[in-house]
């Protein structure tokens, strides 16, 4: 039996129907000024030529455009994977899409930052456990990580731990899992966070990876059990050739 090895999960982010590589701990409703970006693309269209030869990932913030989310709709006849965060819109995303669609959910399933089993469960069953891919983003407190929500400004109830993560994997076919510490920095991952074996289920790690040299690292922590994303490495060549 072949052993598994972590795998490159190339990744972009839509914010306000733009391409942007976002420092994560920058969001914020209240200072949208303070929003720091590493990498902003004009020229969507540029994700068809891009997309010719990787498997991508694309992952919509909330405040998401329509006619944005048609474009890359036409990506799907390449198969590609395109994720949408939910608001209100889930139903009419959900109708207009295909199969190949994804939900991810963070901020949907706590709100005033408390988990809601109910929230969990009528969105499995809406979109399909299949379907949906849970968000643990999450930021360190002391020696503990916590769930992250609203762009990651506030801390939910949740810690990221075995018992968490075994009763969100009972609704979902995979996580994603951002340090939103490290988000956007370049300046390495969290290793202390890629070494924990507590996913039954696919899971991918977002934050901090800054060269090819992290996917040898990732694999090697966890013993080939997480995936890694790359996105301001990605745009910072992107950015040196002129894209």
């Amino acid at each position: 039996m072949t052993e598994r090895r972590s795998v490159f999960r190339p990744c972009i982010d839509l914010h306000g129907g733009q391409v942007k590589q976002i420092v994560g701990g920058t969001l914020s409703d209240t200072n949208p000024n303070d929003l720091k970006t590493n990498f902003v693309s004009h020229h969507l269209p540029s994700l068809h030529v891009f997309t010719k030869t990787i498997s991508l990932r694309v992952g919509m913030s909330s405040n998401w455009v329509p006619e944005t989310m048609k474009q890359l709709r036409r990506l799907w006849q390449r198969g590609q994977e395109v994720f949408k965060s939910v608001e209100g819109s889930l139903t009419r995303t959900l109708r207009s899409g295909s199969r190949q669609e994804r939900v991810i959910v963070t901020s949907y399933l706590f709100p005033e930052s408390k988990f809601s089993l109910a929230k969990l469960e009528a969105i499995s069953t809406t979109v399909g456990k299949d379907r949906l891919v849970v968000d643990v983003s999450c930021r360190r407190k002391g020696e503990k990580w916590f769930v992250a929500m609203n762009k990651w400004q506030d801390l939910t109830e949740m810690e990221v731990c075995q018992e968490s993560l075994d009763l969100l994997s009972n609704y979902c076919s995979e996580f994603l899992v951002h340090a939103a510490d490290v988000e956007g920095l370049c300046q390495g991952i969290d290793e202390v966070l890629v070494t924990r074996e507590w996913c039954r289920i696919p899971v991918t790690y977002a934050g901090g990876a800054k060269d090819v040299s992290d996917l040898d690292l990732v694999d090697r922590l966890s013993l080939g059990r997480v995936d890694l994303t790359y996105g301001r490495y990605i745009s910072r060549d992107t950015r040196a050739n002129g894209s």
